[in-house]
């Protein structure tokens, strides 16, 4: 039986274990990113190991999230990035160069090689065959220093896209109906990888569009096969040696598998509060308008862009409507300016962005009370936009465009005859806001502002564990709710002790306190905790407030592996009817907490104040054992270095 791609490049990779779907393996990293609202952290995780030069093919560290300087914090932790960086022979993309996922699609990826990113949508350089994977900053910081990267070999979803799509439908839809069959719990163990005829209609900025998305699904990642489209896209940025073939074998074998007839898709919307509540555009209705936002990693390339432009030109936005466009790299924004497109935005009534994440991260743009918002993001969380009563909904650029100039959700289809784009022959290429590290041995003096504070790190597992049930959780709690992530706080990514104030403040204001004054403790959860962002903040600021161990019904792949990185013990219910019988205030007790976590994937648990006992499971390896009862990978790393 022949290969599927993702296990072609995962078996060029391998470092250890066997390609046994739900085993623990390992692999090679080729190349990294981090982003500054992450990467601070994971650089001062890198220091902590002492390693003084990167060993991967390319690190790049982008600005690209807290550029909003309404303080000190933001610029002292740039300054802070680009000289650490320079110091351990790490790229410096400068803020204003673009959003980490569009830039390294455009200048540094390649097709077959690994790359691990602090930012969950790291798997956007799927559309160009790589196997791109979303990871917390401790991760990358050990595939920086040379370390393989560990993680549970995934299953293989084929999609399988038939067809063409028609006029005014996108790649947006594509992975909007994916979503919709597959739900944000669908791809949770699994690589998504796409095939079928209909995948050489879609270029490569469309593939990113889907593979972006995919972390929406919870998947490991998302990957497309590299041919003549991903070279002429390559050739078109110059880097035509970057270039190899890849797809499956003929006879390739797939886990499961699922088809999408591409001719039948129409414009799509995810409604609030989930990525995955897609419904067709003409269903919904003309609800009206308040804002819309078109960029972020998802819907940013200049593909995206012409397209917005050509439905904008000769028209104007809506007085009702706030509309705001952020292209997504400098490569973007000055082809726009050179062709004229940009004109034509700002004559419609647009308001240009910076080329950055922005309204996606929360940084700027929270729409009014109660407004509805149309953004061509990823996420839709309640919440996040900056606004709790807004309503979110998740669309193409196209539907985005039309609804801004008519002030009410618009099926682009009503707009007639669709402008025809090309792929440009070349980009225009000038990478002089990337910067390349000092030559290795020279003296850097790296430059740490008051705000960067020591992040916590855990102690070896007790005997005992013990500690109150803090709160009690429903299902589908996002990194969001656990640590946010909006523009008064991402000044501080950088100050664990200061964020930990504001850990879970969404689900329960007293959550902060209530854990200082016991002490820490557990926090209980329904399916899917921690689903979202890979910020390792969601496990940081938990770890500083003390919490033990994490009982839930099910979680998603990267908060887990945060919490196990920071020692903090991941259990999910073997029974989810003890869900039921837990309550806020109950105390929990897990005894000779060694030798079980040590002798069984089951645990028992003690609710003492119920004079009850029920199980749960952690699925760990055994380099994971050795971790939780270590403290946490920092602690596992110096232990096996020692």
């Amino acid at each position: 039986m022949g290969l599927n791609l993702a296990q072609k490049i995962i078996k060029n990779h391998l470092v250890s274990g066997e390609m046994v779907a739900g085993k623990e393996i390992s692999i090679r990293i080729d190349q990294t990113l981090t982003q500054d609202s992450t990467g601070t952290m994971a650089y001062l995780q890198f220091e902590a190991m002492g390693i003084p030069w990167v060993k991967t093919k390319k690190s790049v560290a982008y600005i690209d999230h807290n550029t909003l300087q309404a303080g000190f914090e933001n610029a002292d932790d740039h300054k802070y990035i680009q000289t650490v960086t320079s110091k351990h022979g790490i790229y410096f993309s400068r803020p204003g160069n673009g959003i980490c996922h569009q830039v390294q699609l455009e200048r540094f990826g390649v097709p077959g090689m690994t790359l691990l990113g602090s930012d969950s949508h790291t798997p956007t350089g799927g559309g160009i065959g790589m196997l791109a994977i979303g990871a917390g900053g401790l991760d990358v910081a050990v595939a920086m220093g040379g370390g393989p990267y560990f993680l549970m070999m995934p299953k293989v979803l084929k999609v399988n896209l038939k067809g063409k799509l028609k006029p005014w439908v996108s790649a947006k839809d594509i992975i909007l109906e994916v979503l919709r069959i597959l739900t944000v719990k669908g791809g949770v163990g699994k690589v998504i990888e796409y095939a079928g005829e209909g995948i050489s209609t879609l270029t490569v900025p469309e593939r990113a569009t889907i593979t972006n998305m995919g972390a929406e699904l919870g998947a490991t990642t998302s990957v497309f096969p590299s041919d003549e489209i991903t070279k002429a896209f390559l050739k078109a940025q110059g880097r035509e040696e970057d270039w190899v073939e890849l797809k499956p074998d003929p006879d390739a074998s797939y886990d499961e598998e699922i088809e999408i007839d591409l001719d039948n898709l129409d414009p799509l919307a995810a409604k609030p509060h989930s990525p995955d509540n897609v419904a067709k555009i003409k269903e919904i209705g003309k609800i009206k308008v308040d804002q819309v936002a078109i960029g972020s990693c998802t819907n940013s390339s200049f593909m995206d862009m012409m397209k917005v432009a050509k439905v904008l030109k000769g028209k104007t936005v809506k007085p009702e409507v706030s509309l705001v466009i952020a292209p997504g790299s400098k490569q973007v924004l000055t082809m726009l300016a050179e062709n004229g497109a940009l004109a034509d935005m700002v004559a419609a009534g647009a308001r240009i962005l910076e080329s950055a994440c922005g309204p996606c991260i929360g940084m700027g743009q929270a729409p009014a009370s109660n407004a509805v918002s149309l953004r061509t993001f990823n996420r839709n969380f309640e919440g996040r936009s900056g606004t709790a009563s807004a309503k979110v909904y998740l669309v193409s650029p196209e539907v985005a465009a039309a609804s801004a100039v008519t002030g009410v959700l618009t099926d682009p289809r009503e707009l007639g005859e669709t402008p025809s784009i090309e792929m440009p022959a070349q980009f225009v290429v000038n990478d002089n806001m990337v910067v390349p590290p000092a030559a290795e041995g020279e003296e850097v003096e790296v430059v740490r502002g008051p705000n960067i504070k020591p992040f916590p790190i855990n102690v070896e597992l007790p005997e005992k564990v013990t500690g109150k049930a803090l709160i009690k959780l429903g299902d589908n709690i996002t990194t969001d709710h656990i640590m946010p992530s909006n523009a008064k706080l991402l000044p501080f990514r950088s100050n664990v002790p200061y964020l930990a104030e504001f850990c879970l403040t969404p689900c329960d204001p007293e959550f902060p306190k209530r854990a200082k004054e016991n002490g820490g403790g557990f926090i209980v959860g329904g399916s899917n905790y921690g689903q979202g962002s890979s910020r390792e903040h969601a496990a940081l600021a938990p770890l500083q407030l003390g919490i033990k161990g994490v009982i839930v019904k099910s979680f998603a792949r990267i908060h887990m592996a945060n919490l196990i990185n920071s020692g903090i013990i991941p259990m999910t219910f073997v029974n989810e009817a003890d869900y039921d019988e837990i309550e806020n205030g109950d105390t929990l007790e897990l005894e000779n907490a060694q030798a079980q976590i040590k002798g069984d994937s089951e645990l028992v648990i003690k609710n003492v104040t119920k004079n009850k006992e029920f199980k749960v499971s952690v699925a760990l390896s055994d380099r994971q054992v050795e971790m939780i009862l270590a403290g946490g990978l920092l602690n596992y790393t110096r232990k096996q270095n020692s």
